[in-house]
């Protein structure tokens, strides 16, 4: 009876850790100051060690890693994935490559998939240009074929030439209604049909409707890459978006803030007064 009892209590104390897992890391984190919290994401994203005291400007990586990776790290609810993935926007629409590599590295070492990242770098592309992604996916590639990822990843197209169109008006009118048709009607030239359809086959249907990402997270990092780009009209109709795609206004302050310490306050604090000020009347 005894040993039926004990096999009993280890059997729970294995199952406490899968449901209570983050609820138990959180409150460990919310006790570590941040010097404590800093070594432990730097370590966890990295593999080294932080704060030192090394290299030529070791006062700036002090100040810089203890804001980012012990106080940054700390505020809101998102996943540590999700937070290497917006840095990876953000460092994309900035073209800082040299910072994009190494945190595509560290994206992994937490578990985003490669084809979530590339994803994430992917949409970015109606925003910022081809461009700017090309640039980013040559960087995101090397780190791929550094830890052995075997390229061309996986396919995740799901429209056809027959039906993008379709496909992407669908998820277009559900996050955006007529709004986007509203703001580009009567174009000089009667040019509001190309460039209203562009959006709607290109941007929703070539890469919006496509698998690796769900749309609550294709609809977060753009609202990022938006924030990092200063695009201040877009950003309201995101807004909006973002609240119908399932991300509360909460988890959109705390996107604006992990992208703070790579793009600066203005653009941040711009995006955090359009959060806080936007009327709710399309979140119904």
């Amino acid at each position: 009876m005894k040993k039926r009892f004990f096999t009993w209590i280890l059997t729970i104390l294995a199952i406490v850790p899968v449901f209570g897992q983050q609820s138990l890391t959180s409150e460990t984190e919310n006790n570590m100051d941040r010097i404590e919290l800093c070594k432990k994401n730097y370590t966890r994203l990295f593999g080294g060690e932080a704060l030192t005291g090394e290299g030529n400007d070791p006062e700036m990586m002090d100040i810089l890693q203890k804001y980012i990776f012990g106080e940054v790290f700390r505020a809101g609810k998102l996943d540590i994935r999700i937070r290497e993935m917006i840095t990876c926007v953000s460092l994309t629409a900035m073209q800082t490559l040299p910072q994009l590599k190494a945190h595509a590295g560290a994206a992994l070492n937490v578990g985003v998939t490669p084809i979530e990242l590339r994803e994430a770098i992917y949409q970015c592309a109606p925003i910022i240009g081809f461009p700017k992604v090309l640039n980013a996916l040559s960087v995101i590639n090397a780190v791929f074929t550094e830890k052995g990822i075997q390229l061309p990843l996986a396919q995740q197209k799901t429209v056809t030439e027959n039906n993008r169109r379709e496909k992407g008006r669908a998820i277009e009118s559900h996050l955006y209604g007529e709004n986007i048709r509203v703001a580009m009607q009567e174009l000089p030239g009667g040019m509001e049909e190309e460039v209203t359809r562009f959006l709607t086959e290109v941007h929703f249907g070539d890469f919006q409707s496509r698998s690796g990402l769900d749309t609550q997270t294709r609809e977060l990092l753009t609202f990022c890459v938006l924030t990092t780009i200063g695009a201040e009209d877009q950003l309201h109709l995101h807004l909006r978006a973002n609240l119908k795609a399932g991300n509360s206004r909460e988890i959109l302050t705390a996107a604006v803030i992990q992208t703070l310490p790579y793009i600066g306050f203005p653009p941040a604090l711009k995006a955090l007064k359009i959060i806080k000020e936007t009327d709710e009347v399309s979140e119904k």
